[in-house]
């Protein structure tokens, strides 16, 4: 019988369930996004509404109603295709309603879904499924001399032989398209199954990358990402032979067919026709079932591996957009270079361009002493007091250079930082730059955006690919669509956690804002170009094209620092702001002096302010708004030290305690810059002096740490650190002791992780 209850509430009560919160949370919020309201506005404007469901818990909403919804259109073809077959009774209709997954789903279709013309439709067709039922049912009749009957040359059926594989085709295919017993077998496959890998031969030393796969085997149920992407990688790239095994390696699958033959009545009481059917069960299982299961649990694990490569990838990028800006600070940015020499730029605090230089400080050229002099000439002139460098070849040199600048020149109280470059020369070469620095050579681009991503890193990130970040791990090997949706959700959650300037802003951090997108965004800029200035936030009414719901969901994330109204420097929504003039009734004093004076407002009463139109929630935040206005997220700025004579691989020596800048987090540890051109691991087992779970409830990118060195593989590129000062070092037999499946890293690649 069919499902009475509609779509929608199913969908509602499923996700209510999923995230331990009311129906009516739900479908409030799927009003909103069907409405057009994007995650930060509703998290931050709308708490009355959804009961102040958080942005994690939205967006967690937000994916489930995709899928569900992928689902149901899902569910509507699988009905209209099995009604147009004529074949859809009310039993078989309120299973394909009851299914809540797509693999469930599936396999209730299988049986129905067109295809080509298999060996057991050809049998079906010649008219041997009776036989094949006569031998299932009664086990008492002799296989051959039943057959007999049903020989018919005409029909394609040249003996009792052909008879016999005919019926065998069609039980075959009966076994496998049970959706009950085959939704049993994926879960035991699951729970009980192992992926095994070999290197395939003569690829040994072209595939060195995936040593620790050569020979290889773990229960997939504890496989970890980062291994189930090396593993499908290697296979892609032919360096590895990947398999999936119902049970541990060197036992038999007696038990998955035994419950094959359970489910059909099969049974071995000597009778005439047991044999051919347990011949028949075990065919079933090598040839179609067993296969289709690898299938499905290799797809499964892919999945799964990309769903936390994905999630990883996205909070990495989240600490990195966070991470602390240096400010409004006159800034050199170095791109360092040898031959090609070192790329300058200078930006004043607000990161305008103000000059440009190339200097030959390393070899060939060696012009050291005119590269300090021309730094040097550029910080006096322009006020400079940050000189950033970028994190490529040869920046441990030019860090030097720079350090010996503010050395030999303490009056100009510089400080050197060393910055992530990752994404620079995307950025440089991309039409926006060029269309940003007009006249300005691609190779100094490098340098200004290196600049400024240390003065505002969010404000400069926003303009490349997240996929060119470099925080990623394995991103190639995932879903392009999947890895883009969830990425685009973190740059808009971090860009509206933070708020824009309005006047500053460039169209890429405004394309970020709730409701504005890129078209808007050039509108702003266009308009702000033509007539100077937002002076309001109502002003943005008159930009062609934005109207009155995309004014409704970024007005209250835009700032106007100095403009006419001082609630616009606030994070308080306009539609607010009537509440705010009572406030400061109340509190009788002027919004100028009300706002920042906690002594005052914490005298007030937010319940006092509370009506039909504004909940408690939102009078709450209004309070703590006018209290810090503005208040930016992010943390402090601090820096690293990179240690003296320490600029290559070869300078490191076990047991060495270095600072360093953690520059990416992956599920099986956590990379750090140490200053010698390749970052070093913390595996996750060297975290703590207890048991990780995952990486990031120690560190994140951005942070600043102190290591000690554990063992350095220069010709494998591989630095080996350790959070836990007082671990020993590994032995000089053999060093740390082997996982379960793998050693180190177990990423099987020489990119760190990042894809």
């Amino acid at each position: 019988m069919a499902d009475s209850t509609s779509p929608d509430t199913s969908l509602t009560d499923t996700i209510a369930d999923e995230l331990g919160v009311r129906p009516g949370q739900v479908s409030a919020t799927v009003a909103l996004l069907d409405d057009g309201a994007t995650v930060p506005f509703i998290a931050r404007y709308r708490k009355e509404v959804t009961g102040a469901l958080d942005d994690t818990q939205l967006r967690t909403l937000e994916e489930r109603l995709r899928y569900l919804r992928e689902l149901e259109d899902r569910r509507a073809v699988i009905l209209d295709s099995i009604r147009a077959q004529g074949k859809l009774t009310p039993e078989l209709e309120a299973r394909i309603r009851a299914a809540r997954e797509k693999a469930r789903l599936e396999d209730i279709y299988l049986p129905y879904r067109p295809k080509r013309r298999t060996k057991g439709q050809i049998a079906r067709e010649a008219g041997l499924e009776p036989l094949a039922d006569t031998l299932l049912d009664d086990p008492t009749q002799d296989p051959k001399g039943t057959a007999e009957a049903f020989v018919d040359a005409d029909a394609g059926v040249a003996d009792t032989d052909a008879a016999l594989a005919g019926a065998r085709a069609i039980l075959v295919e009966r076994f496998a398209e049970d959706a009950d017993l085959i939704g049993e077998l994926r879960e035991r496959m699951w729970s009980r199954g192992w992926i095994t890998a070999t290197v395939r031969e003569g690829k040994e030393t072209e595939g060195a990358k995936f040593a620790d796969y050569f020979d290889f085997a773990e229960p997939m149920a504890k496989l970890p990402s980062h291994r189930v992407l090396a593993l499908l990688r290697g296979e892609k790239e032919e360096i590895l032979t990947v398999s999936t095994e119902p049970d541990e390696p060197g036992t038999d699958a007696d038990e998955y067919e035994a419950r094959i033959a359970a489910r059909f009545g099969i049974t071995d009481e000597g009778r005439p026709a047991d044999r051919w059917l347990r011949d028949t069960v075990r065919w079933a299982w090598r040839t179609k079932v067993l296969l289709h299961l690898g299938i499905d649990l290799r797809m499964r694990l892919r999945q799964a591996a990309e769903d936390e490569a994905v999630r990883v990838f996205a909070a990495n990028l989240r600490d990195l957009l966070l991470a602390a800006p240096a400010g409004t600070r006159a800034t050199i940015g170095l791109d360092p270079g040898y031959r090609t020499g070192v790329k300058v730029a200078v930006v004043d605090g607000t990161g305008k361009v103000v000059a440009t230089d190339t200097i030959h400080p390393h070899k060939p050229q060696a012009r050291w002493d005119e590269a300090l002099a021309t730094l040097e000439r550029l910080a006096r002139e322009h006020g400079v007091q940050l000189v950033a460098i970028g994190n490529g070849t040869a920046s441990r040199e030019t860090d030097k250079l720079a350090g010996e600048l503010a050395k030999r020149h303490p009056e100009l109280g510089l400080s050197t930082v060393m910055v992530s470059e990752s994404g620079a020369s995307v950025y440089s070469a991309s039409a926006y730059a060029a269309q940003e620095l007009p006249g300005l050579d691609v190779s100094l681009r490098g340098a200004v955006s290196i600049a400024r991503r240390l003065q505002d890193p969010l404000a400069e990130l926003v303009k490349i690919d997240p996929k060119s970040i470099g925080v990623g791990q394995y991103q190639h090997d995932v879903a392009e669509s999947k890895l883009s949706r969830s990425l685009d959700a973190v740059v808009e959650d971090c860009v509206n956690a933070v708020g824009v300037d309005l006047n500053t802003a460039s169209a890429p951090l405004l394309a970020r804002v709730s409701g504005i997108g890129s078209g808007l965004a050039e509108n702003i800029v266009g308009h702000r170009d033509t007539h100077g200035p937002f002076r309001s936030r109502t002003a943005l009414k008159d930009v062609t094209r934005l109207g009155p719901k995309a004014f409704e969901q970024c007005a209250g994330f835009l700032r106007i620092p100095d403009g006419d109204d001082p609630l616009d420097a606030s994070g308080v929504h306009p539609e607010s702001y009537p509440v705010v003039r009572r406030i400061v009734d109340a509190a009788g004093v002027g919004i100028r002096e009300l706002i920042g004076d906690s002594r005052t407002l914490r005298t007030l009463s937010p319940e006092s302010f509370v009506d039909d139109a504004v909940g408690l929630p939102t009078v709450t935040d209004i309070l703590a708004e006018l209290e810090k206005p503005g208040r930016d997220p992010r943390p402090e700025f601090t820096t690293a030290t990179f240690a003296e004579g320490v600029e290559t691989m070869n300078d490191l020596e076990p047991g060495m305690r270095l600072e360093g800048v953690v520059t990416n987090v992956a599920a099986f540890g956590a990379f750090v810059d140490v200053g010698v051109h390749q970052d070093g691991l913390v595996h996750v087992s060297a975290m703590a002096h207890r048991f990780v779970d995952d990486p990031r409830e120690v560190v994140k990118p951005g942070d600043v740490v102190t290591v000690k060195v554990l063992d350095v593989d220069v010709e494998r590129k591989r630095i080996s650190l350790t959070l836990r000062l007082d671990d020993e070092l590994p032995s000089a037999d053999g060093g740390s002791p082997r996982r379960t499946g793998g050693a180190g890293r177990g990423d099987g690649s020489k990119d760190r992780g990042r894809g």
